[in-house]
Formats: C-alpha cells, structure tokens, sequence
C-alpha cells in the first residue's frame, strides 16, 4: 500500500482538466464487440511491477474539429470512428522516440503505463510516452496515475511470455478457453 492512502481512494480522488477520463476498455469491448479487443480478466489477474498497460485517455467536451473529416478510419479497432485517438505503438523506455510536435486537438490518446504497485483491481503506474494532449488533461510522460483493472486496452507484447508461466493450471485452461472462443 502506498504512504497518501489506498490505491482504489487515489483513484477515486484522481481528476484531470478538461472533463477527460481514463477510457473504460470493458464497456468498449461491450459497445463493440470484436472490433475493439482487451486483455481477458484471467491475464489481467497476473499484471505486476514494472509491466507495461495501455490505457485511453479521452474527454466528451471536444468531439471532431470542423477541418476533420465526419468519420474516420481507426486502425486499433479495424472501423469507422467519430473521433480520433492518438495512439503510441510502444512505450517510450522501450523504444526511441524523436521528438514530435503535434497540435493539442483534444482527441483521445492512447499510451503506456509502467505498473508500480498493485492493490487487487486498482493500480498504480507510471506514464512512458510523451503525451500529445498534455496541455489539455494535464498529464505527462513520467507522472504517476491510479486506475483500475477495467481501464486496460493491452498488455505490451514483451510480457506474454512472462504472465503465461506464472498463470496457476486453473487459469492456463480459463485462457485456452478465451483463446478458443476467439478462433471461432
């Protein structure tokens, strides 16, 4: 547990400028089925310490700019989209990433986080991009945020290994199981 109080009270307590909020990547998945996958609740048992979750960072108050088309094609989720989201393909200690100016248009942003500490559903981490909305939301590469387990769109693909041969049996065949449902 951290020294300011619980993980699940930092979350509660957590605002950020701007009306934006951490996405959550289960009702998403709900609202649209296999066009928007995440990580199934058997994998997320297993998240710890220093692995890497993407979460989505978005706010209702903006919505298109006038110069951006309707409708636009969005690659995480293979289909149209209202609005666009930013999106980091790696987290930034793991990749190089050049400096990059691009305009705050109060779109949606997706990034990485560091885990460093865990209290069942709830997590702490650290920001690993450069954040191109910043000057909207507030946040930064290197700040600190609490969220829950339900705010996860990915794990990084370096930990696949890693989670599958801590999973206890039980859970093995619980992850064979969504494996299967998703051949389908």
């Amino acid at each position: 547990m951290t020294s300011s109080g619980s993980i699940e009270s930092r979350f509660h307590e957590q605002t950020f400028s701007n009306g934006y909020k951490f996405v959550d990547g289960v009702a998403m998945h709900a609202e649209n089925g296999d066009r928007f996958q995440i990580p199934p609740d058997v994998i997320k048992k297993y998240i710890t310490n220093g692995q890497f979750v993407e979460l989505r960072l978005d706010s209702p108050r903006f919505s298109v700019h006038e110069d951006s088309p309707e409708k636009c094609y969005c690659e995480s989720c293979q289909g149209e989209a209202s609005k666009p989201i930013l999106r980091h393909e790696n987290p930034a200690s793991l990749v190089s990433i050049p400096p990059q100016n691009v305009p705050s248009r109060g779109w949606g942003e997706d990034f990485w986080i560091r885990i460093t500490d865990r209290e069942g559903q709830y997590f702490i981490g650290v920001i690993d991009n450069p954040l191109y909305e910043s000057r909207l939301h507030g946040l930064k590469q290197g700040d600190e945020v609490s969220f829950h387990a339900d705010h996860m769109l990915a794990i990084h693909d370096i930990h696949r290994q890693e989670i599958v041969l801590s999973m206890e049996a039980d859970d093995l065949k619980k992850l064979a199981q969504w494996l299967g449902s998703q051949q389908q």
